[in-house]
């Protein structure tokens, strides 16, 4: 435009242009203009701070991929609320208190007879706490029921373990009902929905094995284990609710390592045909207080905790092959720390701050499962001070 051009008809400076712009001034070539521009737009610019902000940029991006989940975790509380309390039934247990008694402290009648009971359990690999579970449940148990798959949540195949080792469990033979189902889900599917198509399975499976109606029908995992009293208990009492949570004491990689007491997934059903389906959810409000234990991650060896962390239904925790390590695997389990590096799942912020961290050492061998202290050296690596596993 012609108020921008000199009389000469080359760039026109103002009075107010600064050193750069300067020399721009009777310069005729329009390439040397634009270089000049682009000086002037830098002008004020700290070149230090313009490489610290590109090194910046490829630090953050790379710290929120590896700490997002921990962000996602911490934050929780701000985007989730937490779920509605559970009403708690307090539990009374002496073993030489009488049945009937113990009935009427929870409020209950006392049957004339006991309730027939049916356990039934998804089964992956667990052989030393399937053992125990079986060992502490035989005497009040109707009917075991176990259903294997050849694969795993994740869609990985995996060898029939219960299979290749069933004369280990002979005590049950007479009251066993075994199953298999064939792989249906492929690696990197949902494993949520290969998990839903096993319980449906199970739901065929306990039909062959004869449950009826207002039998006691145990839903749990494997290591989710009832203790002996309290079955005792549901299948002797009347009036019980027809569907009750049991409050779990839970630990992590063996009973050294209490996390808490709220374990509440496993529950007993009074079995009403066409109604009762298997699940591993909340199902009722009712929860019965101090009702077994719940022992995650409890292995003999390292490879069974390493194929335990690719095969469940979380196995999208593995964002580092790192985590898979074996020496990292044993040190994270004598620490007491998280295999998965992340935050405790809780809904409050004073209960992520007060969980964080490794877990404590425990170093109270009270009050669990009768088999496990009865064969002690068999099961050393279940008990407090012996962290060390087999390679």
């Amino acid at each position: 435009m012609w108020w921008m051009m000199g009389e000469g008809g080359g760039a026109y400076c103002s009075k107010k242009t600064d050193d750069y712009c300067a020399d721009v001034c009777g310069q005729e070539s329009g390439r040397l203009i634009s270089m000049s521009r682009v000086r002037c737009i830098l002008r004020g610019f700290d070149l230090r701070a313009l490489i610290l902000i590109i090194m910046l940029i490829p630090t953050c991006i790379f710290g929120i991929y590896a700490h997002g989940q921990k962000i996602s975790y911490f934050l929780r509380p701000l985007w989730e609320s937490p779920p509605k309390p559970f009403h708690d039934i307090p539990h009374y247990y002496h073993e030489n208190v009488p049945m009937e008694k113990l009935c009427k402290l929870h409020g209950w009648g006392i049957r004339e007879y006991p309730r027939r009971v049916y356990d039934a359990v998804l089964f992956s690999n667990e052989m030393d706490i399937l053992t125990i579970r079986w060992k502490e449940l035989y005497p009040y148990i109707t009917k075991f029921v176990l259903l294997e798959s050849n694969s795993t949540f994740s869609g990985l195949y995996k060898p029939l373990h219960f299979a290749r080792n069933r004369e280990q469990f002979d005590f049950v033979e007479p009251r066993l009902e075994y199953g298999t189902v064939g792989r249906t889900s492929q690696k990197g599917d949902n494993p949520f929905v290969e998990e839903a198509y096993q319980r449906l399975a199970l739901d065929n499976l306990l039909q062959l094995a004869g449950i009826t109606d207002d039998d006691l029908l145990i839903m749990s995992d494997v290591d989710e284990i009832p203790s002996r009293h309290t079955i005792n208990l549901l299948r002797w009492c009347d009036d019980t609710p027809e569907v009750i949570h049991l409050q779990l004491k839970n630990y992590l990689y063996s009973f050294e390592f209490l996390v808490d007491n709220n374990s509440w997934r496993a529950s007993v059903h009074r079995y009403q045909e066409n109604v009762t389906k298997y699940a591993h959810y909340r199902q009722t409000d009712e929860v019965l207080a101090d009702a077994g234990w719940h022992c995650s991650f409890c292995f003999r060896k390292i490879s069974e905790f390493i194929f335990k962390m690719k095969a469940y239904s979380h196995n999208d925790r593995i964002r580092f092959n790192k985590y898979l390590n074996p020496t990292r695997v044993q040190k994270v389990i004598c620490n007491g720390d998280d295999l998965f590096d992340m935050l405790p799942e809780e809904y409050t912020f004073k209960d992520i701050i007060g969980k964080m961290g490794p877990i404590p050492h425990s170093y109270s061998a009270v009050h669990l499962p009768s088999y496990l202290l009865e064969n002690a050296e068999k099961y050393k690596f279940l008990l407090p001070g012996n962290c060390k596993r087999e390679s």
